[in-house]
């Protein structure tokens, strides 16, 4: 079974994924967290974020690793936790940039379908219903409001010890949505055969019911 969950950053898509991957016994692939990934080593190697041939030499030689500890998904580069680092503003801010260049999509894609292909798995990003697994038995496309979207992130980013003005990070989700939706290569798009979900004013436990619902009647088709 692959089940694709795709909408705009900070629309719920990781949090509710998580949970419904381990309700389900499924694999969660957090795509998201794989180009936060590819931006951070740039970053870490001083490599300018638009200089597609040098970051995709780093990723050919760099290992990106998902493990489950304590109940949470790590993520890994080169053996190290960098799910703190991933989060950082300076990260959030030039991801965009770094997941439109077309190889390093083009690697990601092909390292997410081999995943996909082995086990049960949620995946959940921008263009998985459109590009990565456009066979997905399941598809769902998450919407909310902005200033949703942008209290969650400065609720998150409190718990995670990182410090944002709220008018930023709501300024920083419109600049994401634009860059999203109008890159050229495999934009933020809702499939023909998504269905969409407005986030705004459910619960993460709501979210997770109904798309739960949906999962299990696909499931007895």
């Amino acid at each position: 079974m692959q089940v694709a969950i795709d909408g705009p950053a900070s629309a719920g898509k990781s949090t509710v994924a998580k949970i419904i991957a381990h309700n389900l016994g499924y694999i969660y692939i957090d795509t998201g967290a794989m180009y936060r990934a590819c931006t951070l080593i740039a970053h870490d190697n001083n490599v300018d974020y638009g200089d597609e041939k040098a970051i995709l030499n780093l990723i050919d030689h760099s290992t990106i690793d998902f493990k489950q500890e304590d109940g949470e998904q790590k993520v890994y580069v080169n053996g190290k936790d960098v799910s703190i680092d991933i989060r950082t503003p300076e990260i959030t801010e030039n991801v965009s940039q770094v997941s439109a260049l077309r190889s390093i999509r083009e690697k990601m894609v092909e390292l997410q379908r081999e995943m996909a292909g082995k086990h049960d798995v949620i995946m959940d990003g921008r263009d998985i219903g459109t590009t990565v697994l456009p066979d997905a038995e399941v598809k769902i496309f998450l919407i909310a409001s902005v200033a949703s979207r942008a209290k969650r992130r400065f609720l998150d980013f409190q718990e995670k010890g990182i410090h944002q003005d709220l008018k930023d990070i709501e300024h920083d989700i419109e600049v994401r949505d634009y860059k999203d939706s109008h890159r050229e290569i495999s934009p933020l798009k809702k499939a023909d055969d998504a269905i969409e979900l407005d986030t705004t004013n459910l619960t993460i436990d709501e979210v997770v019911a109904k798309i739960t619902e949906i999962i299990q009647k696909k499931q007895k088709n």
